[in-house]
Formats: C-alpha cells, structure tokens, sequence
C-alpha cells in the first residue's frame, strides 16, 4: 500500500510499537492520528489531571515525530467518523492500531472495523486475553494459578524490542487540530508525560548496581520510602511497553525483581478478567456480596475524599491522591478497605472517585483493586480481612513522615502518637498546637466497632445467598 494510517491509542511511544512497526512495513507512507474521542475524554471519570498527562503525552509524541521528519494528526469526534473521513482524505489503505480490550474498546473498533480495514497488531499485555486459559479453556479467577500459566508462556527478550524508527515519511499537508490545553500536572508527585521519560524511569528503577528494584520486595509497602517504579502513568499511556517492562523485570534476579514481575502480572490479570467478565464494571464479581446492605453514609463519604476520617494515613493518602494525582498502592489497599470495611461504603463510589483523581486511572486495574479490598472480587482479600487503619499507618509509615507530609497538622506529633493523635493527653495536645476535635478531626468511626459491624453485615450477605 501506498499511505496508511496508525491510529495511536493507548500506545504513545515510538520504540516497541508492533502497530507502528506493521504498519511502516506495509506502506510507503505512515500517517499518525490521535482521535480526540468524545466519550473518552467528556465522561465522568476523565480527570483533568489524567487529562493533561494525556495531552503532555501527544505534544511528546508530536515532538518525536516531528523530529523524524512526520507529525501527529489530531482529529477530534467518534473514532468511526473521524477515521473514515481521513482515510478518504489521504487514500489510506488500511488503519493499524495496537489492540485494547476494555467493553468500550472493542465496540469502538468494532464500529471502525465495519467501515474500512483495521488491523490490530500487538496489545498494551504481553499476553493478551484468550492466550492464558485453563486446560478446559476457561478463563483463571484467581492470581495465583494465572500468574503459574502466564509464567509458562514464552515471554518477549531483549532481542525481541522493536526500534524506535529512524525515519518517517513526510505527511504533506493533512488538516490537523491543536493539541489541547489544559492546566499543568500538580507539582507534589511530578510525572513528567512521555517515552524518554518513561525510558529515562525504566532504566533508573530497573538497570545498575543501586537500582531501587533490587530492594522492591523489602520497600514496596513503605509509604515514607521512594521504593517503587512509579511507572504506572507511563504504562496506562503507553509512553512505555508491558514488554519493555516484562524484559527489564527478567534481566533481574532476586526477590526484588520476582516481586516486581508479579505486579506487571497483576496488571494482565485484571485486564484478563474485565474481558472475560465485563460486567465487573457494574457489579461484584462475587455473587454473594451484590446484595451486601451498605451504609453509604454521604457525609462519611464526603470525609474520607476530604482527607478528615481522623485516621492520619487514611487522611494523608486520600489527601495525596487529591493534590498530586498519585497513591501509593499500600496506600490504596488500606483506603480502600477502610471505606468498604469501617465505613461500609458501596466500593463503587470509592472506584468513581479514584477514576476522577488519578493519572493512572484504568478501568481494569481500578476496578480488580477495589473489589479485592472490597472482598466483592475475584481472588478478593476475604471478608474477614480487615485492615487496622492505624496499624497499617505503623507498619508501612513508622516515623510518620508520610502523614506528616500530607497532614501538615500533625507535623509537630511525635512518631509515639502520629498514627493515633487523638491518644495525646489534652495538655500535650495544646502545647503541640494540635488539638483533636479542632485543629485535626477525632476518627469519625471507632475501628473495633467498624470491624464488628462489617463482619456481621458481610456474614448476612453471605448466608444469605447461599
């Protein structure tokens, strides 16, 4: 063929890109589109902050284009309509674009697929959904048996990573929009959008004799510690590749990078499992919990997002989450539990509002997080796990120097009482300038009561389905 299009999705990178690559072998010419999709972009769960990740991203990826001697096209409107119309604008013969399995995803390209020629090559998984089955062909519903198949699967090496093309032919003039504006990424965790600083991460977390991943078994539960990869924006984008990831994990050895391996898989897992089972978006994936009587306490509700329950390091991660678009995963889990455990608050809510705030936000990964905290998923924590919130503050924070950075109030708390401030005596509570019940909130639940209650509302739900 003669001009092609590769429609970027979820793959903004140039280097280890099989649609791209496919697509410079089957064509003269190489026309690069984002489609500003309406329904992506103007739903609820689009964050600004995710937003503007996003956008940083496609000006990174116009740079590198332009760099080689191309651009990136920006159309804006349904992917079905604004495809088409370029297609007979430049006389395209086909549109590559690397596969995506989320419900929308594929009714879209269906949609595409039913107007002109659109070849999938290669996907944001390793293995993608259908090729990690049990021997009867069912899909796997719990971790541990996925991962054991995933790990038997050949997996890409070094030698299997696509260049980055040198060169690419010029567009000639094809009408393109402006990359949209939109306000800058908060400063608090920065995230710098694009491939060279998603390679730049890669090579710092996972290459040399100090690398972080070395020790990621040991610190990946630390929220005062910077001991995990923070390449989650970088891979929900595409700005780097699952098998980028999955090659650097396997030029590792060691505990670390065993650890590490099996949280890129947890990410397949949860990809898997929305295809097979897309209505998790919807509903919990354990049939005994879909009646489960939640409290769903609004002004409760309202507390936990504000950073206010009382508890410093449910506070400080929710406050994180806020101001910088970012929470670390430890930090999610003991979130998470806390909403759907002590305050007994329907996960989904707390599924919606992570969707709102975070620049990694995928519906996959997000929705296999809050149901296992929730017990309502597939290989969920069980009911009766239920998370201490001032023991998980103890344990992963024990100077308190990630409360103390994000509840700025408790700054002055020594480490005795900063997971527990309310324990302070009222004249210590004075002399710190720090007094509970006004200058930060007692807890809004007490923790053995919630505990009780939870056990007793899921322990209903699940006799009573039975």
């Amino acid at each position: 063929m003669e001009r092609v299009l590769w429609w970027a999705r979820r793959d903004l990178r140039l280097a280890d890109n099989r649609a791209l690559n496919a697509a410079l072998n089957q064509a003269e010419q190489v026309v690069p589109v984002f489609v500003l999709d309406p329904m992506l972009l103007e739903r609820y769960e689009a964050s600004t902050k995710r937003l503007a990740f996003l956008f940083g991203g496609l000006r990174a990826l116009d740079r590198d284009l332009r760099a080689r001697g191309s651009r990136l096209v920006i159309r804006r409107g349904r992917p079905a309509d604004e495809l088409a119309a370029l297609v007979d604008e430049t006389g395209a013969g086909a549109v590559f674009a690397e596969e995506d399995f989320s419900p929308y995803a594929r009714e879209r390209d269906e949609r595409v697929a039913k107007r002109m020629s659109l070849r999938l090559e290669g996907s944001h998984l390793v293995h993608p959904p259908g090729s990690v089955l049990k021997s009867d062909g069912d899909p796997y519903v719990a971790f541990t048996w996925f991962a054991r198949t995933w790990k038997s699967l050949p997996v890409p090496g070094p030698g299997d990573l696509l260049p980055s093309p040198e060169r690419l032919p010029t567009l000639g003039d094809v009408a393109s929009l402006s990359i949209p504006d939109q306000p800058g990424l908060p400063d608090q965790v920065p995230f710098p959008p694009g491939e060279t600083e998603a390679q730049a991460r890669l090579a710092a977390f996972a290459r040399g004799e100090q690398a972080p991943i070395e020790r990621y078994a040991e610190r990946r539960d630390r929220m005062d510690l910077d001991g995990t990869s923070r390449l989650s924006p970088y891979l929900r984008f595409g700005m780097l590749s699952a098998r980028q990831a999955i090659v650097a994990a396997r030029e590792r050895s060691g505990e670390g990078a065993a650890a590490w391996l099996d949280e890129l898989i947890w990410r397949e897992f949860y990809s898997h499992i929305l295809y097979h089972f897309p209505k998790v978006l919807d509903r919990s994936f354990r049939a005994a919990y879909r009646d489960l009587a939640w409290e769903d306490d609004q002004s409760a509700f309202e507390a936990w997002c504000e950073g206010r329950t009382g508890y410093p390091v449910i506070d400080a991660a929710m406050r994180q989450l806020v101001q910088s678009g970012w929470m670390h995963n430890r930090a999610r889990m003991a979130v998470a539990a806390f909403l759907t455990k002590d305050l007994l608050i329907d996960w989904r809510w707390g599924e919606r509002f992570f969707m709102v705030h975070l620049i990694d936000g995928d519906p996959a990964a997000n929705n296999g997080g809050w149901q296992w905290a929730a017990g309502t998923g597939t290989d969920a924590a069980p009911y009766f796990r239920i998370f201490n919130p001032v023991l998980q503050g103890e344990t992963h924070d024990p100077q308190g120097a990630y409360v103390r950075r994000w509840v700025p109030e408790l700054a002055q708390v020594p480490d005795q009482f900063v997971h527990s401030p309310w324990e302070m005596a009222a004249e210590r509570q004075r002399e710190l300038g720090c007094i509970i019940g006004e200058d930060y909130p007692r807890p809004i639940i007490e923790h053995s009561r919630a505990r009780k209650r939870a056990l007793e509302r899921y322990k209903e739900a699940k006799h009573g389905s039975s």
